[in-house]
């Protein structure tokens, strides 16, 4: 087992909550999703066009820096190489990447530089599998799969040798770029099998040499936090494409965790897909996120020419003004030890306590356990005050009696209208 990470690693992790995630590759030519070559089983010569024309003539990553930034996010994590094996920058122990296409220039360190000017935490995703590579074994998640004759020409090819690879590449990542703060792999499926239930020749930690790597790192870079998905323990794990209905634990103990959500279900960019999650549904995925003591991590997939889509711009400029409201019950929040009403999330940040309303009550709101606990109440949107009142259970309520309210609940007196936010937040004063 491999040394931990600093704490001063993991909290500075557990303040920023919401980051952004880059699938960016030669996939955004075909512009229908990021296993597009899996998909569609695309040779290499079928999949060539695409490192033929690849021109990113409008890649500005200050623009991605700001957006992110604006949008309230505080880290980024970039995908260096994808399952298609191309790489963003000019590695030294390959062709297969940017520096040998037309373009000819690091897309990589120009991302990095503009994260850091924008005061984000800079994550590097890299993928282990490799459908490029010519030791990298055809299995069941392989393009050619099914091709019997790619098969037996493969049938000699070393994994160990695609691993020092793996570490090669990873090495002149972590080496070449000053500090880094998240490394991403991606991903492991030892033992996995067809669906007849043929052996699948599914990959893991023997196959990455994952104790190694992963020692590799932590040399390299001492203040890293490394994810879970080289088949071994990492320092944080991660859902992917859903919410935890609680906060995650691993051996029946509290662990680090970020979800990392789609904005339309694809990772690249996906032209045609109009599947686009609502702001609403993204801000209320982070703070259900937030109040699990858990981050978010927000993807968008980049145009073959480099720029986000603007429905991606759109959708993080609408997050952005809910955040620029109200950032201070996520950025540094933690879980609150009360239990949220239903339909709400609470978030804690020392004696403040926050009220995330994913609906919008008639009236009143009920805090059970509270009564006596809050000095103060406002909407966190506008600072305007929020009424409160102790019920007497058996106090006379037109011809009934209150009734259902215990002694110790707080209640907040709302105003009919719903405040014009994505979700209305109430600052409580404890």
């Amino acid at each position: 087992m491999t040394d931990a990470p600093p704490a001063h690693s993991v909290e500075k992790f557990r303040d920023w909550r919401f980051g952004l995630f880059v699938h960016w590759g030669l996939y955004s030519l075909p512009a229908r999703h990021e296993w597009v070559k899996n998909r569609e089983r695309l040779t290499d010569e079928d999949y060539q066009p695409y490192f033929d024309h690849f021109e990113p003539d409008l890649y500005d990553p200050a623009k991605w820096a700001r957006a992110a930034r604006e949008a309230g996010m505080r880290y980024a994590v970039l995908t260096t190489k994808h399952h298609e094996g191309f790489c963003l920058w000019d590695s030294a122990v390959s062709d297969y990447t940017v520096a040998k296409t037309a373009w000819g220039k690091d897309l990589v360190g120009p991302f990095v530089e503009a994260c850091r000017a924008e005061g984000l935490g800079v994550g590097f995703y890299h993928s282990l599998i490799d459908w490029h590579h010519p030791e990298f074994p055809i299995d069941l998640v392989h393009p050619q799969r099914d091709d019997e004759e790619a098969i037996a020409k493969a049938a000699g090819r070393d994994i160990q040798v695609y691993a020092d690879y793996l570490h090669a590449q990873t090495r002149e990542l972590l080496t070449n770029y000053g500090p880094i703060d998240i490394m991403w792999f991606d991903f492991s499926y030892p033992g996995r099998k067809y669906p007849d239930g043929r052996d699948g020749h599914g990959k893991g930690r023997d196959d990455w040499r994952s104790e190694e790597l992963m020692a590799m790192v932590r040399e390299l870079q001492p203040d890293i936090l490394i994810n879970d998905r080289l088949d071994i323990p990492g320092d944080f794990v991660t859902p992917e494409q859903y919410q935890p209905d609680a906060p995650m634990v691993r051996d029946g103990k509290p662990v680090l965790w970020e979800a990392c959500q789609t904005l339309n279900g694809s990772w690249g960019y996906d032209r045609d897909n109009l599947d686009w999650k609502s702001p609403e549904l993204l801000v209320k995925m982070l703070i259900d996120s937030v109040s699990k003591d858990g981050n978010l991590l927000l993807n968008v997939g980049p145009t073959g020419r480099g720029e986000f889509d603007p429905r991606a711009l759109a959708t993080l400029s609408s997050i952005g003004e809910w955040m620029r409201l109200h950032e201070r019950s996520i950025r540094g929040a933690r879980p609150a030890e009360y239990a949220a009403p239903v339909d709400c999330r609470f978030t804690q940040k020392g004696n403040r306590l926050y009220l995330h309303l994913f609906s919008w009550p008639m009236g009143h709101i009920h805090l059970q356990g509270l009564a006596g606990k809050v000095k103060y109440a406002q909407l966190l949107n506008d600072a305007s005050e929020v009424k409160r009142i102790v019920n007497d259970p058996h106090q006379q309520a037109q011809n009934t009696t209150m009734g259902g309210v215990s002694a110790d609940t707080l209640t907040l007196k709302l105003p009919i209208q719903k405040p014009n936010v994505l979700v209305p937040v109430i600052e409580l004063f404890l």
